[in-house]
């Protein structure tokens, strides 16, 4: 397995079966071209997308950059083979070669997949938090 960072559009279209909707070009391109957003994509050895995670920076006046682990997604034919604690890992190295201060991640406490990753890469819970949304309806770029 290889982890590179994604530096194309196709590389992020191709990736399209990990993701929760298929993606939109357009998406893509602003993705790529937006200041600290990341998305690293581990290849199996025959170069298949086999998982991506994907972090995005964040800045506040008082504390500097913290980076957000926004999603992780591993093809189910490769789960639990390491390639999720692998992604986590490459971010997290990433975030720290950037001079961030942190890496977070939000998971649902039943998400037992999720938590059994993030602990064996290396992260500490801080405590139970509750997220509070605003949805939109979505429009093309």
């Amino acid at each position: 397995m290889e982890i590179r960072r994604a530096t194309a559009v196709s590389e992020l279209l191709a990736a399209g079966h990990l993701y929760d909707s298929p993606p939109r070009a357009g998406w893509a391109e602003a993705f790529l071209a937006a200041q600290g957003h990341l998305m690293l994509i581990a290849y199996t050895t025959e170069g298949f997308p086999a998982g991506f995670v994907s972090g995005i920076e964040m800045l506040h006046p008082d504390k500097g950059v913290e980076l957000c682990l926004y999603e992780l997604s591993v093809d189910e034919a490769h789960r639990r083979r390491g390639v999720g604690r692998a992604l986590t890992e490459a971010l997290v190295a990433e975030a720290r070669e950037r001079g961030c201060y942190d890496v977070w991640v939000g998971v649902e406490p039943d998400n037992e997949a999720a938590l059994r990753t993030y602990r064996s890469a290396g992260a500490r819970e801080e405590g139970a938090f509750s997220m509070l949304t605003w949805e939109f309806e979505v429009k093309d770029r």
